[in-house]
């Protein structure tokens, strides 16, 4: 059967308009086509205008559709523009190596040719450079951008850049501090920021309290020689729940903690405590520092720290929290990198993050500027702690 293009049809129904009436089967073999064929086009192009004729695999569509169809591919044009955006903006502002490693990894899903056009990357440019090999120095900047971003989201973005210096060194890679910051500057990583916490401590009391003979002395020879403790608040769906710990100097570990929903001495210092010499043993005499609040200071706890004959109690002056710095910073720590800009969460799930970010982060994984960035299972082991 033979094809007419559809400039002919177009044409070839225009003017049968002007045919009279019992003339259109004659102005049809006029034209060399079969009369039924003429019939079969003007129904079409009084139907669909010029949405006639598209050929095989083009719907046919009036007027109205077409125009509906045509927004319909401009809002999908624009959600795909949008998305190329989304991904490929930080790799564009990272250099040219780079905005051409997304494009090799998006060309898949996206064209090259529409994201060159929305990143407004030189075609000739594009392809100029993929004919070039990467070099080493490209290819090393591209592999430690790559590890610098897995260990800043490995870590819950809890790490600076000194942090992830000493993370990626210890796993081999020869780098330094300098290069991941600029690195982490050009990837837009940045560290949860810490806050001020207010104070909670009620010192307003006549209990059973003791000069400061730890005097700022925030270092220990060995383990079980030394212990700060203090408590936190923290807000959840529900209220407040409070967090009381106890720190090793000689380490930072926290070794003993509790969570609780009131603020009692049975349910803060006196299982914190309980965790604590269960967790290291006391061989020699022990300094055991805390502030002047009442669940420190009260007959019940006191009593329990006095009948231990190898501990000796300190405490913080009045109104002077830097006598306990070593625990204002672990809250401090804590609250930011475990606390801020994440959603309330009800007790039962405070329970379990805390308990996550005490055992399974602060004692095994992260590192400490005060162990050398060492972690304290690190640390530990080559002083032959368990």
């Amino acid at each position: 059967m033979k094809k007419y293009e559809r400039s002919f049809k177009e044409k070839a129904v225009k003017l049968s308009y002007k045919c009279g009436k019992g003339q259109l089967a004659s102005f049809a073999r006029k034209l060399g086509i079969d009369p039924g064929y003429l019939y079969s086009w003007r129904q079409d192009f009084e139907t669909y205008g010029s949405g006639s004729f598209c050929g095989i695999g083009h719907p046919k569509l009036t007027p109205e559709q077409a125009v509906i169809s045509n927004l319909e591919k401009k809002i999908k044009d624009s959600k795909i523009a949008l998305e190329i955006l989304k991904r490929g903006t930080k790799y564009v502002s990272q250099g040219k190596a780079m905005t051409k490693q997304f494009i090799e990894n998006n060309k898949s899903e996206f064209s090259i040719a529409k994201m060159l056009s929305v990143l407004e990357v030189s075609e000739t440019t594009y392809y100029r450079r993929k004919k070039q090999e990467i070099t080493d120095t490209e290819s090393r900047v591209i592999l430690l951008k790559q590890a610098i971003t897995s260990v800043y989201y490995e870590f819950k973005r809890r790490y600076g850049g000194t942090k992830i210096t000493k993370e990626l060194q210890n796993r081999g890679f020869k780098i330094k501090n300098s290069s991941v910051k600029k690195y982490m500057r050009m990837l837009g990583l940045r560290r949860k920021i810490k806050r001020k916490y207010t104070i909670t401590t009620d010192s307003r009391h006549n209990h059973y309290v003791v000069p400061n003979i730890l005097n700022r002395e925030f270092t220990a020879s060995e383990p079980g020689k030394v212990w700060g403790s203090d408590i936190t608040y923290i807000q959840t769906i529900k209220g407040f729940v409070y967090l009381t710990v106890v720190i090793d100097l000689f380490d930072r570990k926290i070794v003993g903690w509790n969570l609780s929903s009131k603020m009692s001495t049975q349910e803060t210092t006196l299982p914190a405590w309980q965790m604590a010499v269960k967790n290291r043993q006391i061989i020699k005499e022990l300094i055991f520092h805390s502030d002047r609040g009442v669940q420190y200071a009260n007959k019940i706890f006191t009593d329990v720290l006095d009948s231990n004959n190898y501990v000796r109690r300190s405490m913080s002056r009045k109104g002077n929290h830097s006598d306990n710095a070593v625990c204002e910073s672990f809250f401090t720590s804590f609250k930011a990198e475990l606390l801020v800009g994440n959603k309330l969460l009800t007790k039962k799930q405070m329970k379990v993050e805390v308990y996550q970010y005490i055992e399974n982060w602060y004692n095994k994984k992260r590192r400490h500027s005060f162990l050398g960035y060492k972690t304290i299972e690190e640390f530990d082991k080559i002083h032959t702690i368990t």
